[in-house]
């Protein structure tokens, strides 16, 4: 049995976890758009979902470095401006700001944001500060980027953040990856489930799992994470 922790996690989704990229079914309900963060919160479950910098510093919510796969042109979210990304629809609409996700949202189910940050580090932190000021529902930013929870840290320490971790991640990567970002919880490779080193951390804090989809991994999940980051039949 765990040792357990001193406070419970605020950013606790109860038992319908995380739907990864929203409610997402592949066809009508496209990942990271409008319906399949509303089709979400009709299930009641926490969000998770891709954070990217535009050209002009606006955070949208998308998850490719480019739009070819879900919009079929090839241009670069990073050098692009929110108004050349307008030409392009997720499930027949526009691709959303961060804005327009808590705007629906409006608290009243946890939100994950990984922020894919790119060679504009520097730039990434404020702009999403300023995209989450004012909000008060309650949400957790992560990042493969420890750079960025420690920016959070040092700059806005009542932001939640977290550090996201690969299964592949080397043992000394990641005893520096957890030093500098100082998370308040991680999200994991759900092949790493059950390792000594997950054990280790989540007796200090909550671990999440991605991406679960069957109902093995589920099984398997509900044991070693205290959330589970869901798509498909890995639904709780």
């Amino acid at each position: 049995m765990r040792s357990s922790r001193s406070a419970p996690d605020p950013l606790d989704p109860g038992p319908a976890g995380f739907a990864h990229r929203g409610l997402h079914d592949g066809a009508t309900f496209i990942e990271n758009s409008l319906l399949a963060f509303a089709a979400a919160l009709e299930r009641g479950a926490g969000i998770e979902c891709d954070l990217r910098l535009t050209a002009d510093e606006q955070i949208i919510v998308f998850h490719d470095a480019d739009a070819l796969r879900l919009c079929g042109s090839h241009a670069i979210i990073a050098r692009s401006t929110l108004a050349d990304l307008s030409r392009f629809s997720v499930s027949s609409h526009a691709i959303p700001t961060l804005g327009q996700l808590l705007a629906l949202v409006d608290g009243r189910v946890p939100l994950l944001l990984e922020a894919k940050v790119d060679q504009r580090f520097w730039r990434f932190g404020p702009a999403l500060v300023a995209a989450l000021d004012g909000y008060r529902g309650r949400c957790g930013v992560m990042s493969f980027d420890a750079r960025l929870p420690r920016w959070l840290k040092t700059n806005t320490p009542h932001i939640r953040r977290g550090l996201v971790i690969a299964e592949r991640l080397s043992p000394l990567r990641r005893w520096f990856a957890m030093k500098l970002a100082d998370p308040d919880f991680v999200a994991v490779d759900r092949a790493a489930l059950g390792r000594s080193w997950v054990e280790r951390v989540r007796r200090r804090l909550p671990v999440y799992s991605w991406t679960i989809r069957t109902a093995a991994e589920r099984a398997t999940a509900a044991v070693h994470a205290d959330a589970l980051i869901w798509e498909a039949d890995g639904r709780p």
